[in-house]
């Protein structure tokens, strides 16, 4: 598999291809935001982007909302941006984790398995391959999401997989870090604020097709269900 490293610092990108051949990825380096577009377009094949947030020109946030007009590919960013507000804007933007720098070269290559695992896993039988929730028609296989007014909408893979899980389990309330074991597929080992803005952004996307429905519930100091 291809995996794009995108960082205005070379020495991080050398380090990162690496580790990521030794863990028997193709890296393919990027300096710029633009570069990365470029390679992006140029490599339909890329199966994973490691970003970096503070790059000149075009930043790193501005690269994930131009690659979440087409493209649902998981996004770790590694920054040295470390506020819970700079993790935030990270994870609304689009991207699916958030690594801080300095960083363990083998925990970012954990988290890189962990989210094309998740990418390309695949249906088991006792799934149902499609769900109606409310107003949405949920289609597991092709991982799409559209309203019975036929209005499509575009999550990413985590996204699909946080309603996916709540809506395949009517009225039980899972927690953040059962949210976060079961889509993200590896041990809790980050803040629930991770999984919040996740399902954030996921209602924001719901609420704008359907006009307000309310789909997912929270239920306070416990987690968040979807109800039958």
């Amino acid at each position: 598999m291809k995996i794009l490293i995108v960082d205005d610092d070379k020495d991080i990108v050398e380090l990162l291809s690496i580790y990521a051949k030794n863990e028997g990825y193709q890296p393919v380096p990027a300096f710029t935001g633009r570069e990365a577009l470029t390679k992006l377009a140029t490599n339909p094949d890329i199966a994973l982007m490691i970003l970096d947030i503070m790059m000149p020109n075009m930043t790193g946030i501005d690269v994930i909302k131009e690659v979440r007009k087409e493209s649902d590919i998981p996004i770790i960013v590694v920054s040295a941006k470390t506020t819970d507000m700079d993790k935030i804007q990270g994870l609304i933007t689009g991207a699916d984790d958030y690594v801080s720098k300095p960083f363990n070269p083998l925990e970012v290559m954990a988290r890189v398995k962990s989210l094309l695992r998740r990418a390309s896993a695949q249906v088991t039988s006792s799934e149902p391959d499609r769900l109606e929730v409310g107003s949405l028609i949920i289609n597991k296989d092709s991982h799409e999401v559209t309203t019975l007014n036929q209005v499509d909408i575009q999550l990413t893979a985590l996204e699909f997989g946080i309603l996916y899980l709540l809506a395949s389990h009517p009225n039980r309330v899972f927690s953040a870090d059962e949210i976060f074991e079961r889509v993200w597929q590896q041990e809790s080992i980050v803040s629930a604020k991770t999984v919040m803005v996740h399902v954030s952004h996921l209602r924001d996307k719901i609420e704008e097709a359907t006009g307000g429905e309310k789909v997912i519930e929270t239920v306070w100091g416990v987690g968040y269900k979807v109800s039958a």
